[in-house]
């Protein structure tokens, strides 16, 4: 039987209930799991067998959405985590510690810019910001022998820049480091990163996997394709013995398709706890089952408002890839053939005051930091999520002081359109 479609996957993946079993994903609502032994937990705390002792480092629950998520991505192995942030650091401190070097691009999301910027930095962890457009010479200025990573988003929040991810995957293949593309904005619907040579895909789950703005997640999921052996130097913590667990060596225990994800788990989960709760999971996979189809929707509304955006005399400028003529539309056109997301960015004739102005009479849309979700919403980065940045950093990131984020919901086109009709006449 051939490969089920990205539809049906939303539907039937990661989990196939038995004779009289629940046909939903059950929540598993317990922090811990009862066994016979001592014996027998002792095997699973080793990691020499397969199973439950504790929800920090696994829940059935949890395990099932990710494997649904991992499916959708054409991966081999992926976890849940409680939150879009905690996957990225999770990420990136799986095979990077203190001392090393990771390139990062420079129009990523303002809370991953201020995570590897402020925080990881102070873990001893460097980081090159590089803008998406760089040029392979750029590239090649910005790698060191430390180098362990380069990191990118698939569409940037909220520049909404499309990142090249087949030509900086070999790129980075070329020099023996992994790609991890952040995949929130497209996800698997619209782009499978995968296909294009990430080797390590993150989402923030709380924007449009979940869809509802009910709970806070994320996710890491594993291509399996990154030889870790053939660098072993480079990436120790996978391929020599862990002395936190009894002397295991992930590659050669779990194999390429498995030993990042393990990793991730019987270390960083251990001992940070950034765990996704079951209930969240559970909420999650609702979200997922719809995917597809609030996708297509938000992507068709986008598509309209940024249309009339585009055509009015009090906008400025406007930033959807799939307007014609737009600077990323050839990218979109082979990343993103069947549609982007439901973000547009914009700016108001007037500049930061206007952009203020127009958001406060907005009646439909509300003014929120969440976005990607089933209501209309809008944002103005340089005043909220983006705040801490300077000047020069937000020109890095292609953010204007008069950029407005505006997420499409579900709602009518039409009304939605209207709204920012009397808004702009206000």
């Amino acid at each position: 039987m051939k490969e089920y479609s990205i539809d049906t996957k939303c539907i039937q993946s990661g989990y196939t209930p038995g004779n009289g079993e629940p046909r939903q994903i059950p929540i598993i609502q317990s922090t811990t799991f009862k066994y016979d032994t001592s014996e027998e937990m002792g095997k699973l705390f080793d990691l020499e067998a397969s199973g439950y002792f504790y929800s920090r480092l696994q829940n059935p629950t949890c395990d099932n959405v990710a494997a649904r998520i991992c499916d959708l991505e054409g991966g081999t192995a992926a976890m849940l985590t409680s939150s879009g942030q905690a996957a990225n650091l999770f990420a990136i401190f799986n095979i990077a510690s203190c001392g090393d070097h990771v390139i990062a691009s420079s129009g990523i999301y303002g809370g991953t810019f201020n995570l590897f910027n402020v925080t990881m930095r102070k873990m001893g962890i460097d980081f090159t910001f590089v803008s998406p457009d760089c040029t392979d010479e750029e590239l090649e200025k910005a790698i060191k022998p430390n180098t362990k990573a380069i990191f990118g988003e698939t569409i940037a929040n909220p520049a909404l820049m499309i990142f090249d991810i087949e030509r900086v995957a070999n790129f980075a293949h070329a020099h023996g480091v992994p790609l991890i593309i952040d995949n929130t904005f497209a996800t698997p619907v619209n782009c499978r990163p995968i296909e294009w040579g990430a080797d390590i895909v993150t989402h923030s789950t709380t924007k449009y996997m979940d869809g509802h703005a009910s709970c806070v997640g994320g996710c890491i999921v594993d291509s399996g394709k990154f030889d870790w052996n053939k660098y072993a130097d480079k990436f120790p913590g996978l391929t020599t013995p862990d002395d936190s667990y009894h002397g295991i060596t992930y590659t050669e225990r779990f194999g390429l398709e498995g030993a990042f994800i393990t990793k991730a788990t019987a270390q960083l989960m251990r001992d940070f706890g950034s765990s996704q709760s079951p209930f969240s999971a559970y909420l999650l996979n609702l979200g997922l089952e719809s995917l597809p189809l609030r996708m297509k929707k938000h992507c068709e509304n986008a598509q309209k408002v940024a249309e009339f955006l585009n055509t009015n005399d009090k906008i400025e400028w406007v930033n959807y890839c799939s307007l014609p003529g737009n600077k990323y539309f050839d990218l979109a056109k082979k990343y993103l053939p069947n549609g982007s997301c439901g973000v547009v960015s914009f700016g108001v004739k007037g500049g930061r005051a206007a952009a203020e102005k127009f958001m406060k009479n907005l009646k439909l849309a509300s003014i929120e930091t969440h976005v990607a979700d089933s209501k209309t919403c809008c944002l103005h980065p340089a005043s909220a999520t983006h705040r801490q940045m300077t000047d020069e950093e937000l020109i890095s990131c292609g953010i204007s002081a008069d950029l407005i984020r505006f997420s499409c919901g579900l709602e009518s086109a039409d009304d939605i359109i209207d709204d920012i009709k009397q808004a702009l006449e206000a």
